[in-house]
């Protein structure tokens, strides 16, 4: 059965069937809608605003697939944890198509927990409500802060169980995405050394996402190029948010420089570099200290699968694509500078700025201070009020003295004091998902089917940065600082 919900179309299907598999949604038992996201819909152009509940159900479960929509799963492969697997692809997700948005763009409409596919490696297809509902929330905290991120459009109860360490209640999620093409989709058609194939993404991406790159005189070379300066920019975002992806392997590495696929992730409450949130990562791969080199190595695999492509001579090809990964390091420390001058209100550049920047995390290091909120009590340094900021980052005599340093050099701003702080808590946060919180809400939905937690939190974190007396309790960190929190892939 098909419904009109808007104009689909699905370019990503016109190509070869060696790119995807065409399938369409397994059906679930007894769809309910948990969740929608109305305004972004309604951004979309999609028609909903004469469905009903059921309605949307059916539709974001997969059981009524859009009329225009051409259902498929694509194929990727990936560096998963530093090793190589030549074929991973879409193994419970379907792009059910692009619609084009009032704003003239086009966005991937994408079920998550759609059912099996040709590359579930022997899964179910299917995904629990708790990893649909984190993904939702997250990302759409995600976008409210200001990063690039996939959205989520819907989360649908399937009535179903899933089978994972323990029997789980079955959920589906629908994200939109300005393209799902991955570092680990080139790497695919690299590993077959299908220099047809990857020429056909190449111009895919480019007219998807670098349209100026089409006329370079190594179009690959340019579309590389884009998406080092994509990354550098999107790496920095996460570290000044606290923000630790946990699993970035290549096929999690969208090429449009969106965060993608919101699986072990999580915000650091305590500042602390070597911060490990995933249950997988045993080494510390992943740490948030350690994204910046993750991201530059996974765009080395993503110029090693374009090589063919950047140049005929394997040894320009090489120099090329090096000289362009390269630039990574000075983008992402010139953004990540950026980024951290202005939590701090540093808008002139002053010789010692980068010591008083340094200062501040070896303070939040040092007494494993709240990062979010140490940031957000700057605010109040301005505004003459030392006291808030030290009751986060301490009242040893080290904490005492970058304040007096901090507020010697704020004096060099042009700005009046009640103009800083203003501008202090437009780029500082006072509430992310707060982990403790997040399994909160998690838990009493799964537990006892009671959505009104996750519905409050959802609707706090839509205006992280307006501080509210209400919603004093979202701000605040855990208590305990022992036993690190943990998460899991969800598949």
């Amino acid at each position: 059965m098909t419904v009109a919900l808007g104009r689909f179309e699905n370019s990503f299907a016109r190509l070869p069937s060696d790119f995807h598999a065409r399938l369409q949604p397994t059906p679930v038992a007894a769809p309910k809608l948990l969740a929608f996201n109305r305004p972004l819909a309604q951004s979309l152009g999609l028609q909903v605003d004469a469905l009903d509940d059921v309605q949307l159900a059916a539709i974001f479960s997969g059981n009524e697939v859009p009329h225009g929509a051409d259902p498929l799963a694509a194929a990727y492969a990936g560096h998963q944890f530093g090793s190589f697997v030549p074929q991973l692809g879409d193994g419970r997700a379907l792009l059910l198509g692009e619609v084009r948005a009032l704003n003239g763009a086009l966005y991937d409409i994408h079920l998550k927990g759609a059912g099996p596919t040709p590359f579930s490696r022997r899964g179910d297809g299917r995904a629990a409500l708790g990893p649909v509902l984190r993904e939702y929330l997250v990302s759409e905290a995600m976008h409210a802060l200001g990063v690039p991120t996939t959205r989520a459009l819907a989360a649908v109860a399937t009535g179903e169980r899933v089978y994972r360490d323990t029997i789980l209640p079955g959920a589906v999620l629908t994200r939109v995405a300005s393209s799902h093409i991955r570092v680990g989709s080139f790497e695919y058609h690299a590993a077959r050394r299908d220099d047809a194939a990857l020429k056909t993404l190449v111009d895919f991406v480019i007219a998807r996402h670098d349209p100026e790159a089409a006329r370079a005189t190594h179009p690959a070379l340019a579309l590389l190029d884009g998406v080092v300066h994509r990354q550098a920019s999107l790496i920095a975002t996460w570290m000044g948010l606290g923000f630790v992806h946990g699993v970035m392997n290549t096929d999690n590495m969208a090429l449009s420089g969106e965060t993608i696929d919101y699986g072990p992730c999580a915000f650091m409450d305590h500042y602390d570099p070597a911060t490990v949130f995933s249950s997988i990562d045993q080494w510390g791969r992943y740490a948030y200290e350690k994204q910046p080199a993750i991201a530059q190595w996974n765009l080395a695999r993503l110029a090693e699968a374009l090589l063919s492509l950047i140049d005929a001579d394997e040894d320009r090809a090489v120099q090329r694509a090096s000289e362009a990964i390269s630039k990574f390091a000075m983008l992402y420390r010139a953004a990540y500078r950026d980024v951290m001058r202005a939590k701090l209100g540093l808008v002139r550049d002053e010789e010692g700025d980068d010591a008083i920047l340094d200062g501040f995390l070896d303070i939040l290091a040092r007494n494993k201070a709240d990062f979010t909120l140490a940031c957000r009590r700057l605010a109040e340094v301005q505004e003459g009020e030392d006291a808030p900021l030290l009751s986060v980052i301490g009242e040893d005599s080290g904490a005492l003295a970058w304040i007096e340093r901090y507020k010697a050099r704020m004096m060099c701003e042009s700005q009046s004091p009640l103009v800083r702080a203003s501008l202090l808590r437009q780029v500082n946060p006072i509430y992310i998902p707060r982990n403790h919180h997040v399994e909160s809400v998690l838990q009493t939905a799964i537990e006892q089917s009671d959505l009104a937690p996750f519905e409050r939190l959802f609707t706090v974190l839509q205006k992280p940065y307006d501080e509210r007396p209400d919603d004093s309790d979202y701000a605040i960190s855990p208590a305990s600082r022992g036993t690190p929190y943990r998460t899991f892939c969800g598949t």
